[in-house]
C-alpha cells in the first residue's frame, strides 16, 4: 500500500469530516429513510430514493476517508529541516520572471489543495518543478499557456 502525504492540518480536516459524517450525517440520513418508509409504497417514493442515494454517498465517503487516514504519512511542516530546499509541506514565495508578479504557495497533499488559499497539490506541475530547489533557483513550469519561469524568493517551513 502506498502512503498518502498529508500535512498535519490536512489530516485534522479529514478526521473532523469523518467524525461529522459518522456522528451527524449518518444519523440524519437514517432518520430520513425511516420517515420515507413510514409514507408507504417505496416503489414511487422519491424521498426514499434520495435518502438511500445520500446514504450510499456518506458510507462511501466514510470508507474513502478511513482508507486515506490509514495510509497517511502525516508531515508537520514546522518540524522539517530541509536545509532551505523546497519539500512537501514547505511554503514558497515565488516571483514570475515575465510579469514580476509574486505569489506564495504551500505544497500539500492532493486532498488539501486549494489554489484560492495558496495550497497546491504535490502532484501539480508547479510543485513538481519546485521540489528540490532552493531560494535563488529558477523553476520552469509547463503551463497550458506555455512555459512559465518562477524565481524562488524564499522557502519557509511553517
Amino acid at each position: 500500500m502506498t502512503t498518502i502525504p498529508l500535512t498535519k492540518r490536512g489530516a485534522e480536516k479529514l478526521k473532523d469530516e469523518l467524525q461529522r459524517l459518522k456522528s451527524v450525517e449518518r444519523h440524519a440520513v437514517i432518520q430520513a429513510i425511516a420517515e420515507a418508509r413510514a409514507q408507504g409504497d417505496l416503489s414511487e417514493n422519491a424521498e426514499y430514493e434520495a435518502a438511500k442515494d445520500k446514504q450510499g454517498f456518506i458510507e462511501g465517503r466514510i470508507l474513502e476517508i478511513e482508507g486515506k487516514l490509514a495510509a497517511a504519512q502525516v508531515i508537520d511542516p514546522a518540524a522539517l529541516n530541509a536545509g532551505g530546499r523546497v519539500v512537501f509541506g514547505s511554503t514558497v514565495d515565488l516571483e514570475e520572471e515575465a510579469s514580476g508578479a509574486q505569489v506564495t504557495y504551500q505544497i500539500v497533499g492532493d486532498d488539501e489543495a486549494d489554489l484560492k488559499q495558496g495550497l497546491i497539490s504535490i502532484s501539480s506541475p508547479i510543485a513538481r518543478a519546485l521540489i528540490g530547489k532552493e531560494a535563488g533557483d529558477v523553476a520552469d513550469v509547463q503551463a497550458p499557456g506555455g512555459v512559465k519561469s518562477y524565481e524562488i524568493i524564499e522557502v519557509r517551513y511553517i
